[in-house]
């Protein structure tokens, strides 16, 4: 087992694999930019080293002053948690040729899903079922590149989504809903690809709606060992953003479970894949189809909800699987036993459409009991900066059933309380009421198809008229 790992990010992702690694006797190396001088992942960790100015692109996502610190720090490992170098197969290679063992697949595998195209195109060898769009990376966005883009979404016929080819967790994507705004969505695209990924490759699908956002974990050691995890449902999504997921699928038979993992095994097998994978499915409850979406090679912010609800620390398998240990449980050992719900706490202000809400957390109370886990990146006290994404803490919970999970999510939502910036915390209180949540049968289209952010404001109202009159 690895004696020191460097964590290559912030916030409350660095913070759960840093636990992790204390709870396995390892040892822990942070990195912080200017921003992140005070964060709460720099104070928990052994050790702690500058990276750079604020901007990502000179710090969390600078290979070379990345891998400086590892060999500078003397660490074995270096585990990227999720977003920023998370799934740049240019510095796995770098790290293996450095001979620091990088917790996540090998280069060699992740290339073969990157740019996020090439998923595609395994994915018809293995006759998965895809969304029509292109199967090349594509990049340009004046003169004859976009006119020629311009005819290939034509072909696939509006409204279409451009995706950036080298990101993933729905950053950059837009949509276009007729040719006049392709230009400008290919710009955007392009740019939010460079700035978070370093990749302005992006690629075209058809827009599809009402779908279930649906995901299937995978965890596969180097010794050919395979097993899925279940599902997870992740459709309460706003701009393409993930907000609130939950394991398992409430509607979705055993039969359709079955397929949808089997073809996330067959993925993995076809990959030679080693490490923690999630493969992404659309699902029509309409006509019982699905579609591959994409193949993520690295951990995911959701992890969370499968651990809850299968009882596997994935980070830990992550970690033993890297250092050359054998998965720690056969399929027929997990299951999804309960249900658990995940929110995304996010320095947002949903009544004004999710407008970012960076600066100082002035009084903090988290939610505790039974059945509930926080994994966060903040306290009381600390300055959210404007520089990175905007989530704050994950709250979670885990029930018998998923009645039982919803009652303890809104009790647990309502006993949060952060002053000093807005949260999107009223946006939960309004889904947990809603019947159609209820009921699981929300898709994708369910934030503005139930006028979410409408009710979020009325409720705001109402509660403001309650306290003035107090």
């Amino acid at each position: 087992m690895f004696r020191k790992v460097l964590i290559a990010n912030r916030g409350e992702i660095a913070v759960r694999v840093i636990r992790t690694c204390k709870e396995m006797g390892i040892h822990t190396v942070a990195v912080y930019s200017d921003a992140d001088s005070d964060a709460l992942h720099v104070k928990l960790a052994d050790e702690a080293y500058h990276i750079g100015p604020s901007d990502a692109v000179h710090s969390y996502l600078d290979m070379e002053k990345m891998l400086e610190i590892g060999m500078r720090s003397k660490v074995e490992a270096i585990h990227p948690g999720y977003g920023f170098l998370a799934e740049n197969p240019q510095f796995a290679e770098m790290c293996e040729k450095q001979g620091l063992t990088f917790i996540g697949p090998p280069s060699e595998c992740m290339y073969k899903v990157k740019p996020k195209d090439r998923a595609r195109q395994l994915m018809k060898m293995l006759n998965i079922p895809v969304v029509p769009g292109t199967d090349e990376a594509m990049t340009g966005s004046g003169g004859k590149q976009l006119a020629h883009i311009e005819e290939v979404a034509e072909s696939i016929g509006y409204p279409v989504i451009v995706k950036p080819a080298g990101g993933g967790g729905g950053i950059g994507m837009a949509v276009a809903n007729k040719r006049q705004e392709l230009g400008n969505v290919v710009r955007f695209v392009e740019n939010m690809g460079r700035k978070a990924f370093g990749v302005p490759s992006f690629y075209i699908e058809k827009f599809l709606t009402g779908v279930k956002h649906l995901e299937i974990q995978v965890l596969a050691d180097k010794y050919g060992n395979v097993i899925h995890l279940g599902e997870r449902d992740c459709s309460v999504q706003r701009r393409y953003q993930k907000l609130l997921e939950e394991a398992p699928c409430q509607i979705l038979s055993s039969h359709l479970r079955m397929k949808l993992c089997v073809a996330a095994l067959d993925t993995a097998v076809a990959l030679q894949y080693v490490n923690a994978l999630t493969v992404e499915f659309f699902y029509v409850p309409d006509t019982r189809e699905f579609y591959f979406n994409e193949v993520n090679s690295r951990l995911q912010v959701e992890h969370c909800v499968t651990e809850l609800a299968a009882n596997v620390d994935i980070v830990k398998e992550q970690i033993r699987i890297a250092a050359g240990e054998q998965l720690s449980y056969s399929q027929d050992e997990v299951g999804l036993n309960a249900h658990a719900i995940e929110c995304r706490i996010n320095a947002e202000d949903a009544s004004r459409d999710f407008f970012p809400s960076p600066g100082t957390v002035t009084a903090l109370r988290f939610p505790h009991g039974l059945g509930v886990r926080i994994d966060e990146g903040v306290y009381e006290g600390y300055e959210v900066p404007f520089h990175y994404d905007s989530l704050l803490f994950k709250l979670m919970v885990r029930g018998k059933t998923r009645d039982e999970a919803i009652l303890r999510m809104k009790r647990a939502i309502d006993e949060v309380r952060i002053k000093g910036i807005q949260t999107n915390v009223p946006f939960y209180q309004v889904v947990l009421e809603d019947e159609v949540f209820k009921s699981g049968r929300h898709t994708t289209d369910f934030v503005a198809g139930r006028n979410i952010i409408q009710k979020v404001r009325e409720r705001e109202r109402i509660l403001a008229k309650l306290e003035s009159s107090s």
